[in-house]
């Protein structure tokens, strides 16, 4: 036998733990029926909550819309 951790098979309680850390697929989309808000687009940007970037976020939102989240997010 082989103590190799990836050679042994699951237990039933690591393979429950398993499927509870895994996120639900709802959670990884933005979603196309959403509505971004400028705080959206600034956190998604990875830039702080200042007056300078929440203008920018509005007019970046005017102009490219949806689309323009889903270009900032990883």
């Amino acid at each position: 036998m082989s103590e190799d951790p990836e050679s042994q098979s699951a237990t039933p309680d690591t393979e429950v733990v398993a499927r509870e850390a895994i996120t639900p697929d709802r959670l990884l989309h933005t979603g196309g029926s959403d509505r971004p808000t400028p705080e959206d687009l600034v956190l998604a940007s990875g830039r702080d909550l200042t007056p300078q970037s929440m203008e920018w976020a509005r007019r970046t939102l005017a102009e490219e819309g949806r689309s323009a989240i889903d270009k900032r997010l990883p």
